[in-house]
């Protein structure tokens, strides 16, 4: 069984690049080794998704080479 991360004192953050009406933007959280909490910022409440850091990684250098 793996033990759950604790979300409560999460700092998140957003893209440099969000404008300041907040728009479609999703929110990260650091400090978490190995795994990167990502949720919607119009939905502070909902789900939180978690990647591997090595996923996420991937993920940010395709959208900086256009690979989407």
């Amino acid at each position: 069984m793996r033990a759950a991360i604790g979300l409560s004192p999460i700092q998140w953050r957003k893209s440099s690049y969000s404008n300041v009406d907040g728009g479609n933007c999703l929110e990260v959280a650091d400090g978490f080794p190995g795994a990167v909490p990502v949720r919607d910022s119009k939905s502070t409440d909902g789900p939180i998704l978690r990647f591997s850091a090595q996923a996420w990684d991937r993920f940010v250098d395709g959208l900086k080479d256009s690979s989407f």
